[in-house]
């Protein structure tokens, strides 16, 4: 589903701020994969999410969703494959427009435009359901002003908007670093709910080690632009935040020093 053949990207190259940021990326995801993808900051893993969805484009190398070569396609044109959930609750949302508008929008990108713009009731019936299955009593609310939600209950929201669609491609960009422990794990439960019952292929950026962990079928570890471990299985079941922090010393040569990763154990 989707498949990233060498990839390199190189910010302010010729310059004494030059980063290598994607070295030699290599990653291949089947249908339904659920991966978490790991590493401390400047790792490389949000430039590489960035680099799938067409944030900017790579210096290098080769990006196929669902068998598509998307390498040269700008933002714009990629979102036909992609769902994508932001750190910042107030992003990948209308606050100003309620839940039932916002739903609307989503439903209705990338079909073509009629008079017929109206939410009618058999529309509205299958929202309720579809909030309902969150447990947070949206289908109550469709009416309210999504700038007017919780954190937690919006990332929600931008979740179900995300994959109304069934995107080839579902991208959770540290979809839970701004919200309390108790609704981070609410909004992931809800995150591995919806994937799972769609069958979508998803990649998640973390910082938690625990969370990346227990969530998804496999565990992605990045270090300076690479990917440095890739386990699924019995091997990803059977790992413990101890045994990460141990194979990242023994493959990287050096202790990982990222606060983010280490409080999160």
């Amino acid at each position: 589903m989707l498949e990233i053949k060498n990839i390199h990207k190189i910010f302010n190259p010729g310059t004494i701020n030059e980063k290598h940021a994607l070295n030699g990326v290599s990653l291949r995801l089947e249908e339904g994969d659920f991966a978490t993808v790991i590493g401390g900051n400047g790792a490389g893993k949000s430039t590489m999410l960035n680099a799938v969805a067409g944030v900017w484009g790579i210096d290098s190398g080769k990006i196929e969703i669902n068998g598509t070569d998307v390498t040269t396609l700008p933002e714009h044109k990629r979102a036909k494959f992609i769902g994508r959930v932001f750190q910042d609750p107030m992003m990948g949302t209308a606050a100003s427009m309620n839940i039932e508008e916002n739903l609307a929008l989503a439903y209705r990108r990338g079909k073509p435009r009629t008079l017929a713009w109206g939410i009618r009731e058999k529309e509205r019936k299958m929202y309720r359901e579809l909030l309902s299955a969150l447990n947070l009593g949206l289908e109550h609310r469709l009416t309210a002003k999504v700038g007017l939600l919780s954190g937690g209950q919006r990332q929600a929201l931008t979740l179900l908007m995300a994959t109304l669609q069934q995107p080839k491609i579902l991208l959770l960009d540290e979809h839970t670093a701004a919200l309390d422990p108790k609704t981070a794990a609410k909004v992931l439960e809800i995150s591995e709910k919806i994937i799972g019952e769609q069958h979508l292929t998803a990649m998640m950026v973390t910082h938690n080690m625990k969370d990346a962990i227990v969530h998804g079928n496999r565990l992605i570890m990045m270090n300076n632009g690479k990917i440095i471990l890739d386990v699924s299985g019995e091997e990803k079941k059977n790992l413990t935040v101890e045994g990460l922090l141990h194979r990242f010393a023994e493959i990287s040569g050096d202790e990982l020093d990222n606060d983010r990763m280490l409080l999160s154990k």
